[in-house]
């Protein structure tokens, strides 16, 4: 190894230890976007009435003016070109939801192939920082094919996404799992637009995907897709690829420092995947879960997940014993099914969550009855 490489792994080494470990392979990690959270009784329809996105507030919009135009084409005094991009996820659902909305003086979508007016997106959701393209690949001396079974978008995912599509799919997926792209992976729909191909107008469009940790060749069979919850931060990046015309295009615009997001998850901006805003929610609300630590010994944990200002939880086990601690793990004496309700009290008033029968401890019943000691 030359000197200049060992000094280069040396220096990365050291830099790596200020960074923290869930944001240390991303592109200006300090500079978060936020994403939006949905309400579970208000998920937007992709119906193309965008309607529904009137509730995120524009604090959570991406406009070009946060991008950066890599490639400038022939200067065109009378060209117009804006774009805004709003994120939005549902907690519970492995769903990244995208209202796109663009105004263009020239929308180019008459080539059937690739040349086309394009949103490019670039989703890591689980910031592996992997490579997604070939053309990156790490080990020097994998042949190109392997690589293409191996990596090409399978720890991230590229979407090229058609602005608008006439008569093609509505976006190519740059990799070898074109299926993550329909249905039930993601849905699309454009609201209705007059411009001919040529002219100018106004552009917008929802669509929602799945992130995916890995996403085979072979087909979903063997999927994993990123689990989404409350603050995880993940990957994301877009470009604008704006076309006049044969041989003109007025620009690669890109949220991402680095030109090669496109295929480098590491790359990527960070987007933190924010609670609901306030005017969603409770003052107060009981939530809470559990798992199995040991069902031979009957052991739960139990883990509140209230919203509010809690001073005082109260657990009920069912089997006539409670806990005031907030995070209490029980063992049971005995089988049964049993109805688990947590009080919690705060500032706001009180609230009361029960659950029937999800803590159910294997074993022989009391004919008539729904407990059973052993």
């Amino acid at each position: 190894m030359r000197r200049s490489s060992v000094v280069r792994s040396l220096l990365l080494g050291v830099s790596t230890l200020f960074v923290p470990l869930h944001l240390a392979a991303q592109d200006q990690p300090d500079k978060p976007f936020k994403v939006f959270q949905f309400p579970a009784n208000m998920i937007p329809r992709i119906d193309g009435e965008v309607t529904d996105w009137k509730m995120v507030p524009d604090s959570y919009t991406i406009g070009i003016d946060q991008l950066h135009n890599e490639h400038v084409g022939s200067a065109d005094p009378k060209k117009v070109l804006d774009v805004k991009v709003k994120v939005g996820w549902v907690k519970g659902l492995d769903r990244l939801y995208f209202l796109y909305e663009s105004t263009d003086s020239y929308y180019d979508f008459a080539d059937p192939g690739l040349y086309n007016d394009i949103f490019e997106l670039v989703v890591d959701g689980d910031l592996s920082g992997e490579p997604l393209d070939p053309r990156f690949r790490l080990n020097p001396m994998q042949s190109n094919a392997v690589a293409r079974r191996s990596m090409f978008g399978t720890g991230a995912q590229n979407y090229h996404i058609f602005t608008p599509a006439k008569d093609k799919e509505w976006a190519m997926e740059l990799g070898c799992q074109p299926w993550i792209k329909d249905l039930p992976y993601a849905n699309h729909a454009a609201a209705p637009y007059t411009f001919r191909h040529g002219e100018g107008g106004h552009y917008m469009m929802e669509f929602w995907i799945t992130p995916f940790d890995y996403a085979g060749c072979e087909g979903s069979e063997r999927a994993v897709e990123s689990k989404l919850y409350e603050n995880k931060t993940i990957g994301i990046s877009w470009a604008i690829l704006d076309q006049d015309g044969p041989g003109k295009s007025s620009g690669f615009w890109n949220l991402s420092s680095k030109h090669t997001m496109f295929g480098i998850g590491s790359q990527l901006r960070a987007f933190r995947l924010m609670p609901l805003e306030p005017q969603f929610q409770k003052p107060i609300d009981a939530q809470w879960d559990f798992k199995v630590i040991d069902m031979e010994r009957r052991l739960i944990a139990f883990h509140d997940q209230s919203i509010g200002t809690i001073t005082k939880w109260t657990w009920d086990f069912g089997d006539g014993t409670q806990s005031v601690e907030r995070n209490p793990i029980h063992a049971y004496k005995y089988a049964g099914d049993f109805v688990v309700v947590l009080l919690v009290e705060g500032p706001a008033g009180s609230a009361r969550l029960s659950k029937v029968w999800d803590v159910t401890i294997p074993g022989e019943y009391i004919p008539g009855g729904h407990e059973a000691k052993p």
